[in-house]
């Protein structure tokens, strides 16, 4: 069963706005058991949208189109779909009803234009927006060869779109089409690159059931590896993946930080406020990025008290107590620096742990010795202080989010 998904919208393609819906229709659809094979991204004209549902017939059972159904002038989709599927647009009483109800709880009438959004194709479905005025309308085509494809047209807006995906569309496709069970188990790998990663597995993926496949999917600073089984029988696959997943785990348990949803962030949220105890950061290079995704979980006030970002060297100096002689004499990117700039924010800051960065993100200010992407994380626990040497590369975006990862997961490891 094949899927695929037309976005329509001038504003796509000229970069104004950023397409998330493919993104997020893409998954849904594969985490139904529906795989998508294509995603096109086309203008608001009649011939772009007839060549596009055109050409989408003759390979998907399934085509999900967002955009271009709104009350303005330059929202065609429906006259083209009417023109596609030999139909005419007429008035939905039940569509009215609900625009009526969509204006006065604001407080507005509904205006002509408005109106005009209850006029629907007579050869569609109509599905209900709870959230917006333009309704979703599903269709079902023979091709000729006797093969019924599907289509639905949704509005182009992300949080209406959704709410008629997961309302609406995902349920019917499911009753209509009866997909294969499909189950997704993801590890998280941190401290690892995915070709290493993938030699150190290559056996073990090579034998892996022929109804499991394992996916990729690195970003900087972690590699998540997602395990995706299928079949009749649910009980078989949640079983089958999850031993599989069970034996990766045995294979890298050093670089295993999480799973599915879990992050680095709320991993240590969660140990801090088993064990009671209490986090600062000093950053330099990462200038508070690590304190940023701490305080992004929910009650991180009870075990983040706060963080020094010392990026100059005088404040590294005045704030963290750093000996201008070991400045001098190392310089800021050093072991001798960060170590001093961890110890001091666990005393200034009376906190159990601590994380310090100091690095050269870029994309200047390298040196021979030490090049763009030369980091140093040190952490303080209540037994002890270390630090790490690491080099990243020369991309400072992703300089500062390795750190912090990398810097999260030493200290997640130090707590367990």
């Amino acid at each position: 069963m094949k899927a695929e998904i037309i976005n329509i919208g001038d504003e796509l393609l000229i970069g104004q706005v950023v397409n998330t819906n493919a993104s997020w229709m893409a998954e849904q659809l594969t985490l139904t058991g529906f795989p998508v094979i294509r995603v096109t991204v086309i203008s608001d004209t009649r011939d772009q949208i007839l060549d596009a549902l055109k050409e989408a017939e003759q390979r998907s059972d399934i085509v999900l189109i967002s955009g271009g159904i709104g009350p303005t002038n330059d929202d065609i989709t429906k006259q083209t779909l009417c023109e596609y599927f030999n139909t005419s647009l007429v008035f939905d009483e039940d569509a009215y009803r609900d625009i009526e109800l969509f204006f006065a709880l604001r407080g507005m009438k509904v205006t002509p234009l408005n109106r005009q959004q209850a006029e629907l194709p007579a050869a569609c479905l109509s599905l209900p927006n709870k959230l917006g005025t333009a309704r979703g309308m599903w269709f079902e085509k023979r091709d000729p060869s006797g093969r019924k494809v599907v289509f639905v047209s949704m509005p182009g807006v992300p949080f209406e779109m959704k709410e008629l995906m997961v309302k609406e569309v995902i349920p019917r496709l499911k009753n209509h089409f009866n997909p294969p069970f499909l189950y997704h188990k993801t590890l998280l790998t941190q401290g690892i690159g995915e070709s290493f990663l993938a030699e150190q597995i290559a056996r073990w993926e090579e034998n892996l059931p022929e109804n499991i496949r394992l996916a990729y999917l690195p970003q900087p600073g972690l590699v998540r590896l997602r395990l995706s089984g299928s079949g009749d029988n649910e009980t078989t696959v949640r079983r089958q993946v999850t031993t599989a997943a069970e034996e990766l785990q045995s294979l890298i348990p050093d670089y295993l930080f999480g799973q599915d949803d879990d992050t680095l962030e709320a991993i240590i949220g969660r140990l801090l406020t088993q064990k009671g105890q209490t986090l600062a950061t000093a950053e330099s290079c990462t200038g508070g990025y690590i304190a940023h995704l701490i305080t992004s979980v929910p009650g991180s006030s009870n075990y983040f008290k706060g963080s020094i970002v010392a990026y100059a060297n005088d404040i590294k100096e005045n704030l963290l107590f750093v000996s201008p002689e070991t400045i001098l004499k190392k310089g800021a990117v050093s072991e001798e620096t960060v170590l001093e700039m961890a110890v001091a924010v666990q005393t200034q800051l009376a906190t159990d742990y601590a994380i310090a960065t100091t690095g050269i993100a870029g994309p200047d200010g390298g040196t021979a010795l030490k090049p763009v992407g030369t980091v140093w994380i040190g952490i303080a626990t209540p037994g002890e202080v270390f630090a790490r040497q690491y080099l990243f590369g020369d991309n400072r975006e992703r300089n500062i989010r390795k750190t912090a990862l990398q810097a999260l997961n030493l200290l997640r490891k130090s707590l367990l």
